[in-house]
């Protein structure tokens, strides 16, 4: 009986590696979904992400159209480009599903987020904290002797980084609203 050698790593020919060589680099997609405005569907489109394990960064739902009664559904996601097609190629066969547009790759899209973001502290920190919200164009909301809430709306790594900064000035709470998007140009 002769003994078959195998390298380690040469199975470029083996039948378990017949796909196409895809790249496993994780992208950030911005995906716009229009569906009809009734009872069931964002539960759907949520459970078939947490169905097959694909993560949602933001989540945004609104009704667009009042008398068609559409909704647009805004979820920013992250995942292979095999997975981003798999998500597209799935969201698009439920059927109250419209359209499924890619944001990130049909061309250039503007994204916005509002926050709210409660500081507390006292003296210099108080300062430091106005000066920042005066240079990130964040507004004061509420005030009291010893807290803000500021309201800040921007791209999504604008509010990161204007968090960031307020964190050492006392940041004890954030809430925000997810990302909405939309293409931009005609």
């Amino acid at each position: 009986m002769s003994a078959l050698k195998i390298k380690k790593g040469s199975n470029k020919h083996s039948a378990y590696n017949l796909r196409p060589n895809f790249s496993d680099t994780t992208e950030r997609h911005t995906l716009a979904v229009l569906v009809d405005n009734e009872p069931g569907v964002l539960a759907r489109v949520i459970g078939l992400f947490s169905g097959r394990g694909y993560n949602i960064e933001s989540l945004t739902v609104a009704e667009v159209d009042h008398t068609g009664h559409t909704s647009r559904i805004t979820i920013v996601t992250t995942g292979t480009p095999q997975v981003i097609e798999q998500i597209k190629a799935q969201l698009g066969r439920i059927v109250p599903v419209h359209a499924v547009h890619d944001l990130t790759v049909e061309g250039a899209a503007v994204e916005r987020e509002l926050a709210l973001l409660k500081v507390e502290g006292e003296g210099d920190k108080r300062v430091e904290a106005l000066r920042l919200a005066d240079i990130f164009r964040a507004n004061v909301v509420d005030s009291t002797l010893n807290s803000f809430v500021f309201e800040i709306t921007g791209a999504p790594d604008k509010i990161d980084a204007f968090a960031e900064l307020m964190r050492p000035l006392g940041l004890s709470e954030i809430a925000r609203t997810g990302v909405a998007a939309l293409p931009r140009g005609i």
